[in-house]
This record gives C-alpha cells, sequence and structure tokens, in this order.
C-alpha cells in the first residue's frame, strides 16, 4: 500500500509515494470489475424481513396505524353507531356508497386497517426477539476491560492517595463502593506504557435496566395490540332503549342493535336482568348564562343476577358492572304513552313510545304505527314539547328540558306502512311515501295537540287516540370486553417501562490505580456513557471525592498530551 510522502516510513526501502490520480484510475476500473451477486428468492426474502423487524419501519407503521384510524372519527361506524350509518346514507346519498366500498364505515375491522395492524404486530416481535437475545447475553457478559487511556473519556480526574496504601487495597474499596451503587465489577492488571509501572483496575458498569425498561415497553405495546385483538374477537356491544317501569333481560333479541365479536357465541351472554325504575335529570335554573343545562342525570335501577336481586345508580362515567358486562348510561329522552282505539272504543295501540331528542331542550320526535286494527294502516309523526312556547312565526318548541308545560302535537297519515313485504323498517322513521296524509302540512287540517290526559278525533271517523301520561327512557350501552385487565395491565407495563428507559441512565466507571516510587497511589477516574447523559461528569467526580477521601491531593493537572486523540 502507498503511504504520503511526510509518512514515517518514508525513505525506508520498498517506499512508494501515494500518486492520488494513479490510485483513483486504479479504483475506477477496479469498480467496473465489480459484480453484485444476485440475492435470489432467499435473499429477497431475508431483505424484507430485516426491512419489516428494523425500528424505523415499526415507527412509521406505528404512525400509520394513528392515521389509519382517522377516518373512524370523521364518520360514523357500524359497530358503534349503526343509526348514524344508516342516517348518513340518507344525508349524503352520492357520497356514503363510495365510503362504504372502501371500508370507511367499518375503518377498525376493514381490510387495509387490518393489514397495518398485523405488519406492526410482526414488525415488533421482530425488533423485540433479537434485541431480547443480546440484552441476555450482555447481562451475563462480564464488563469491559479498562480503555489504556482514560484521558480520553467523559469526567476524567485524577487522586493522589497517601498513607501507604497499595494499589489493589485503592481499587478493591473502590470496587466495594461501586458495588454498594449497585455497578457490576471486574478487577484487570495491567502494565502502565509510558511509565511500566504495574497497574490495577476496576471496570464497572451499570444502568441495564435501561434496557429491560426499553424492552419492557415494546413488549407490552405487542402485549395490547394482542389483547385488543383478542377483546375484539371474542367481546361484544350491544344498546337498548329502556323506558322506566320496563325491564331488559340479557338476550340476543332483546338488544335494541347488536355487535358482536368474530368469534362471538350466545353462551357469552350471561343471564340477568335489569328494570328502569326512574330516570331523573337536574338542570341548571339559577344561572341564566346556563340556563336548562344539564347538570347531572341519574338512571334508578334494578338487577337480578342469578336471583341475587340489587338496586343501583347508573350515571354518566359511571357504568353499572353486571353479568361480566358493563352498562354505561348513553342518553334520554321523553317516552309518551299514547293509546289508540277503533270507532267502537276498542284499544288497538298502546306504548309509551321513545322520542327522538332534536335540542338541548328535548324538542323530540317519535313516530307511531298501527298497522292492524283499524280500517287503515295508519302512522303518525309527532312532536313533543316537555314545556311548550310559541316562537313569533307560529311554530311550536321547547324553551326547557323539564316537562312543565308538555304538550304533544301528532300528524296522522293513512295507506301502505310498508311492513307487509318483510323489509325491516326503523321504529323511529315513517315512509310516506305509499301514504295520504290526514293532518298537518298543506291538509288544511291541523295537527293533532294533545296535554296529557286528553283524548283526540282521528281523520275520517279512524277512532281515537289519547295521550294518558309522560314517562323518561334511558339508552344504556352495554359492553363486554374480556381483555379489559390485560389491557389495563400493559398499558401499566407500557408506562412504567417507558419511564425507566428514560430516566435510569447506561454508564460505565473506570478506576485505576498506579503506584509511585514516593509510596503515594495515582488513582485516575472516567466514564462513558451509552447514549446522552449529562450528569456523567458530575456523577464521576462526586465518586472521586467520597472514594479518595479528604486525604488525597487535587486533582493533577493533565497535561495536553494526555488528553490528545
Amino acid at each position: 500500500m502507498s503511504r504520503p510522502s511526510d509518512h514515517v516510513d518514508a525513505g525506508l526501502p520498498g517506499y512508494e509515494p501515494r500518486d492520488r490520480d494513479r490510485d483513483a484510475d486504479r479504483d475506477a476500473r477496479a469498480g467496473d470489475d465489480v459484480t453484485l451477486p444476485k440475492l435470489g428468492p432467499l435473499g429477497w426474502l431475508r431483505w424484507f424481513w430485516r426491512q419489516l423487524t428494523s425500528m424505523r419501519t415499526a415507527l412509521f407503521l406505528l404512525l400509520l396505524l394513528a392515521l389509519a384510524a382517522v377516518p373512524g372519527s370523521l364518520v360514523p361506524q357500524r359497530a358503534a353507531d349503526p343509526n348514524g350509518v344508516t342516517q348518513y346514507f340518507v344525508d349524503n346519498p352520492d357520497l356514503a356508497p363510495v365510503l362504504d366500498s372502501v371500508q370507511a364505515f367499518d375503518v377498525y375491522t376493514s381490510a387495509w386497517f387490518s393489514s397495518i395492524y398485523l405488519l406492526l404486530f410482526v414488525s415488533l416481535i421482530g425488533c423485540i426477539i433479537p434485541r431480547t437475545k443480546h440484552h441476555f447475553d450482555a447481562l451475563r457478559a462480564k464488563p469491559p476491560r479498562t480503555p489504556a487511556r482514560l484521558s480520553r473519556l467523559a469526567g476524567f480526574t485524577t487522586r493522589d492517595v497517601a498513607g501507604g496504601a497499595s494499589a489493589a487495597s485503592v481499587v478493591e474499596s473502590a470496587k466495594a463502593q461501586l458495588k454498594r451503587q449497585r455497578y457490576r465489577t471486574v478487577v484487570f492488571t495491567g502494565v502502565d506504557k509510558k511509565t511500566g509501572r504495574e497497574t490495577v483496575s476496576v471496570s464497572a458498569e451499570r444502568g441495564y435496566l435501561r434496557e429491560t425498561g426499553n424492552l419492557v415497553f415494546h413488549a407490552a405495546l405487542v402485549g395490547i395490540l394482542l389483547a385488543v385483538g383478542i377483546g375484539g374477537g371474542f367481546g361484544y356491544q350491544g344498546q337498548r332503549v329502556v323506558v322506566e317501569g320496563q325491564t331488559f333481560v340479557n338476550t340476543l333479541l332483546a338488544y335494541d342493535s347488536f355487535n358482536p365479536g368474530r368469534f362471538f357465541s350466545d353462551s357469552q351472554l350471561e343471564p340477568y336482568s335489569l328494570t328502569l325504575d326512574s330516570f331523573s335529570a337536574t338542570y341548571e335554573t339559577q344561572s341564566l348564562q346556563a340556563f336548562g343545562q344539564p347538570l347531572d342525570y341519574n338512571a334508578a335501577v334494578t338487577t337480578d343476577e342469578g336471583g341475587q336481586v340489587s338496586e343501583s345508580d347508573i350515571k354518566v362515567n359511571e357504568p353499572l358492572k353486571i353479568g361480566g358486562t358493563d352498562i354505561y348510561l348513553l342518553g334520554n329522552g321523553y317516552a309518551p304513552t299514547i293509546t289508540v282505539r277503533d270507532p267502537a272504543g276498542d284499544v288497538v295501540f298502546t306504548d309509551s313510545v321513545p322520542f327522538l331528542p332534536q335540542d338541548s331542550n328535548l324538542t323530540s320526535l317519535g313516530v307511531v304505527k298501527i298497522p292492524d286494527g283499524l280500517a287503515e294502516q295508519v302512522g303518525m309523526i309527532g312532536f313533543f314539547y316537555p314545556t311548550q312556547s310559541v316562537a313569533d312565526t307560529g311554530a311550536y318548541y321547547s324553551s326547557f328540558p323539564e316537562p312543565e308545560y308538555p304538550v304533544l302535537t301528532l300528524n296522522v297519515y293513512d295507506g301502505d306502512l310498508g311492513l307487509d313485504g318483510g323489509v325491516p323498517a326503523s321504529v323511529y322513521s315513517l315512509d310516506t311515501e305509499g301514504m295520504t296524509q290526514l293532518t298537518g302540512g298543506a291538509t288544511g287540517v291541523d295537527s293533532l295537540e294533545l296535554k296529557p290526559g286528553e283524548t283526540a278525533e282521528l281523520p275520517n271517523g279512524l277512532g281515537t287516540v289519547s295521550f294518558d301520561e309522560v314517562k323518561r327512557f334511558a339508552s344504556f350501552d352495554v359492553h363486554h370486553d374480556p381483555t379489559q385487565g390485560w389491557v389495563l395491565l400493559f398499558a401499566v407495563l407500557v408506562f412504567g417501562g417507558l419511564l425507566t428507559a428514560l430516566f435510569v441512565p447506561r454508564r460505565r466507571l473506570w478506576v485505576k490505580a498506579t503506584e509511585r516510587p514516593d509510596g503515594t497511589v495515582h488513582v485516575e477516574y472516567a466514564g462513558l456513557a451509552r447514549g446522552d447523559d449529562p450528569r456523567l461528569v458530575e456523577a464521576v467526580a462526586q465518586f472521586a471525592d467520597k472514594h479518595a477521601g479528604p486525604q488525597a491531593a487535587p486533582p493533577a493537572a493533565v497535561s495536553p498530551d494526555d488528553t490528545k486523540v
């Protein structure tokens, strides 16, 4: 190999000065002759696996998973809000089918979201396994040998210890102190290259808990992914509207809507019943700026689980735990009790019909369908006003959510309700396409207007309708997740592992002692950090002061030659 003209070997036999142009031409010719081997199928698989299991890819997939979850918050999801999806199709007839074709209404079970999820799962496992093996090997390995020139390292300082101490005893005392500080230590002996004297040193290392925390953090992330996946497969979620006095039994047919996991079976539904005894709401009445704002909701229920009857309260963010499920209070409203009779006075329909709130003052919309018992099929679209007020335009509205002056108005239709074809229809909507409007709107006939206890005649002699009383209803969400405890455990491990990885420093410390002819022992101290450790220099100085003691001479000046790298 050619050397520069000022090399130490210049002038010796066989010396050849470097010719940069000649070397460049030679390297260029050599590059033309280099042929890279073909990877082949196995090589490409190995390359793909290394790319997938790199930490950079794992971070990218984690970011991609977060971005993929964004559509789930922009449009309603079938698993959580099936009625919202139906309404979205009504409001956006052109856009909704396009979004449905890319599974935008089922984001968290879609093929593309699941693909990212599984790739992230595999990537994290591929990162963790080799790092865990390397970490275990490092735990079993001894600390590295003491570097020849400690002056190159961080926090380098020296002390001269007198009093007849030997280099070995000084190092042994340093070893004992380091062990008390939870360092792993090993003692080495050698010869100082400058002075030729024998040296004794201790090499110490600690902070492996930092990498342990890092591995726990990533392993817990895998645990969360696994637990969420299993919980989604074996869990279920259902919704039920219960009117005061009604009872809900935990059976599949009792739910208004039900979203099972992929591996759900009916045997998972533990038998219990829930009766809504009463529902109460508290509203602001003192402050005019917040007048009518809700302060508290409370659903008083009676439950029966295996013959064990108990009374409980369900509030917002205070669910009821029963039968392996969490029952949350989602919403509430009014359910006017409506009775319809035929011309002979026989009851053909009576029920407390939940009306859906349309605003903060609970102006509510509801539908009544009477398919049998009258001369024609009859449908009614009603508005309920808890505290009826009249706007300047003459329109009714509710000025307060409590039933201070309740009024029910009904628009009546007759004709085909569309129920005979066997096509499912929402109980909260009425398809009036095949029906004739009899009251309200452009008919010239006023809508039926009723107060509690009043009765009105239906048009065309169809019968009568009465508004008997007002009840409250509560909407409950029944949620079963068999992995809730595991998710909590892994979340705690993620937090603990992250804190450990961030705040436990990984550092090495060396103490080297050399005996001098005058009977003193020259001691050198230095440290090395793996990663950022702003307190390393301070830690080395503190250890040196504590180890050498007050009898030690001040730190020796370090010559420029000692610090040259």
